[in-house]
């Protein structure tokens, strides 16, 4: 198959990542100046016999400067080095090349339709010998997006690169908060569901150069997307993950999460939940010095009470991007005090109903009940003369339902089983277990001062509103 844009070549031999031999003069990691020209990188490219050896001349060559301006240029006779190369026999190659390319400074235009390609044809046994290269590609997908004109560009080629990189999709790579974090600033919620389906259960640092933070951006921006589509369960699911991971310090951007996560849950259950034990203490006590604290003391039944904190804190919530989430809690907060009425009442008339919920029109109170009948959210009948008939729900349960969550149950105890024995193998987690019991006999106290330890910055996530 011929690679777009360019002429298609005779593919070099298939590097064999077992070879372990000399890597031939050409390929030398010398920066002398007879060395450091892009000719001989393309000659140790596609000579190169050992794939561990290329990468280390790769890396190697010349100073950080210098090589990443020699991987960017053309050849000596203006030829693009991209053109005489195979993508699926020199995916290692190409891919220091098209990084390169895509965040130096006046390099030459890469074709979209080149990079495209390479994100659906590389070989992903080439690329892991550069995991920091692919967070590099990965990084600069957006950026040829925004320069063509349309972050979504970006979104397939990331898609593509993320799906054929990772070695399942429950492996967490530095690709998985990028994916996200685009697919959430093109305001594309729905394309971010083929990834946010397989729930992370592998991080393996020799593929993808991780950082802390991004376990943190991808499950927040799991959070941001489920929650724009109104999947309140799954959003409430990821926000939680991403406010509770466990840290030396507390980050910004679990503050973030955990102001969303209680309003994901005012308008999925009416009330909040406490948070798991493992929370850092730090989070809950400054959620409590916040705006969004009073707003939860006072749902669902105080209305006005609401309504008189948002048009106080409206500025404040708008810039942290959760009027959205907060309006459409205040619309859902007469719904959650019928049904706590529906517990204690078998019968009320809609007068009693309307001052109960802070509506003083009978008539939109009418219209929310038949609504809620309609949609199953209550049991009730409601008579001509304005009497609401509240009884119990019929209970629907079928075989067939019970199997589904019976063998979803065992599924997920399953993987909960191989996960444990995994964890307790780890040397690394037996040694931080002993060190923190050790640290906890003192009485160490959490500092407060959270500062500049808080984070990354959310600066990307634009306001989705959450209508």
């Amino acid at each position: 198959m011929s690679q777009p844009s360019f002429p298609s070549q005779q593919p070099a031999p298939q590097l064999d990542p077992n070879v372990q031999q000399s890597a031939p003069a050409h390929a030398s990691s010398s920066t002398n100046e007879g060395n450091v020209s892009l000719s001989n990188v393309i000659s140790a490219i596609t000579t190169a016999m050992s794939l561990s050896q290329l990468n280390q001349h790769l890396k190697n060559f010349a100073p950080k400067d210098v090589r990443e301006v020699v991987l960017a240029s053309l050849l000596p006779d203006g030829q693009d080095p991209l053109a005489v190369l195979d993508i699926q026999a020199n995916t290692l190659g190409i891919l220091y090349i098209v990084s390169a390319r895509m965040h130096t400074t006046g390099a030459p235009n890469l074709p979209p339709q080149y990079v495209d390609e390479f994100c659906r044809r590389f070989v992903p046994e080439q690329a892991r010998f550069a995991p920091d290269r692919v967070t590099l590609l990965a990084k600069g997908l957006p950026l040829l997006a925004e320069a063509a004109g349309s972050l979504k560009l970006a979104i397939q080629p990331l898609f593509d690169l993320l799906s054929r990189y990772s070695p399942s999709l429950s492996h967490l790579t530095t690709i998985h908060p990028i994916f996200l974090k685009t697919c959430v600033s093109a305001r594309h919620f729905s394309a971010a569901l083929p990834i946010l389906a397989h729930p992370i259960t592998t991080i393996d640092t020799s593929i993808s150069d991780l950082h802390y933070n991004d376990n943190l951006v991808y499950h927040y921006a799991g959070g941001m997307a489920y929650a724009a589509l109104k999947r309140w369960s799954e959003a409430q699911e990821f926000f939680e993950i991403c406010a509770c991971s466990p840290g030396s310090a507390a980050a910004a951007i679990q503050m973030e999460a955990l102001k969303k996560l209680i309003l994901v849950q005012l308008i999925h259950e009416g009330k909040t939940t406490p948070p798991p034990k493992y929370i850092n203490p730090v989070l809950p006590r400054l959620f409590k010095s916040t705006p969004y604290s009073l707003f939860v003391n006072a749902y669902p039944q105080h209305r006005a009470q609401l309504r008189f904190i948002i048009e106080g804190e409206q500025q404040l919530f708008a810039a942290e991007k959760t009027l959205g989430l907060i309006t459409q809690a205040l619309d859902r907060a007469p719904r959650w005090t019928i049904r706590k009425l529906t517990a204690t009442y078998l019968t009320l008339h809609l007068s009693d109903i309307a001052q109960a919920v802070g509506i003083e029109s009978e008539d939109e109170v009418r219209s929310l009940i038949l609504g809620m009948i309609e949609s199953s959210e209550i049991s009730a009948q409601l008579s001509a003369d304005g009497t609401v008939h509240f009884f119990d729900p019929p209970v629907k349960l079928e075989k067939a339902d019970v199997d589904r969550v019976l063998a979803h149950a065992q599924e997920q105890g399953a993987l909960l089983a191989k996960l444990e024995k995994e964890l307790a193998r780890s040397k690394e987690y037996l040694t931080k277990a002993v060190k923190g019991k050790e640290e906890s006999a003192w009485g160490g106290t959490m500092d407060e001062d959270m500062g500049d330890r808080m984070g990354p910055t959310l600066s990307w996530a634009e306001d989705i509103g959450f209508a």
